[in-house]
């Protein structure tokens, strides 16, 4: 029993949590938001990643969060809010898939199996456009406006990862190799942002 008890206080110590936080930049040396950070361990942690279901929403003919971050197997389903209908899509690499013409809410959620960038359009209104980002850890967060990041997570090493949707490729993700130590950690885009245009969402349409 006592070395039971040890055994267990000595993983307690190995797995000690720390409030990191990393604050991202772009190429004007200005803090960044809407930035998607995550932290994926370089060995494993023993941590079980999230495989809950998410929800990616139509409102208001746009995509409701603009920016969804998931865990690798987790289920998303797309309930449509509008009284409308909505035909949602993606021709992403790392997840192909179609939703055609509904209201309300699809049967079957979709699995993402996939690490990646998926991409989200509307054939009927062109201007929807969303993101999922499918990430191999349970650390992740989205910049807020000073640019910053924030986890609870255990010491140690780590592969830190930053995406953000006004990358030329969407699909390149930059990353570097860090370590958790109670640490404050920067990071400065190496890519050169394209800040996207918001179109004018129509009210009009034949789907009524």
């Amino acid at each position: 029993m006592l070395k039971i008890l040890l055994a267990i206080l000595g993983c307690i110590i190995v797995f000690k949590s720390s409030a990191a936080t990393v604050t991202v930049y772009n190429n004007n040396q200005k803090v960044q938001e809407n930035v998607v950070v995550w932290l994926a361990p370089e060995q494993a942690s023993g941590v079980n990643i999230n495989k809950s279901l998410f929800t990616m929403t139509q409102k208001n003919r746009q995509f409701t969060p603009h920016i969804l971050v998931v865990e690798k197997n987790s289920q998303v389903e797309f309930p449509n809010a509008d009284s409308i209908m909505h035909h949602v899509y993606s021709f992403s690499k790392s997840k192909t898939f179609e939703l055609k013409l509904y209201r309300e809410q699809p049967q079957d959620p979709i699995t993402f199996e996939q690490t990646g960038v998926v991409e989200l359009g509307c054939n009927i209104h062109d201007w929807m456009l969303g993101y999922i980002v499918v990430v191999d850890s349970p650390y992740y967060a989205i910049t807020n406006e000073q640019g910053l990041a924030s986890f609870d997570i255990p010491n140690g090493a780590y592969k830190l990862n930053v995406w953000h949707e006004g990358f030329r490729d969407i699909s390149n993700i930059e990353s570097q190799e860090v370590v958790i130590t109670n640490n404050k950690l920067s990071y400065q885009l190496k890519q050169k942002l394209t800040l996207p245009i918001r179109v004018e969402v129509d009210e009009f349409d034949d789907y009524e």
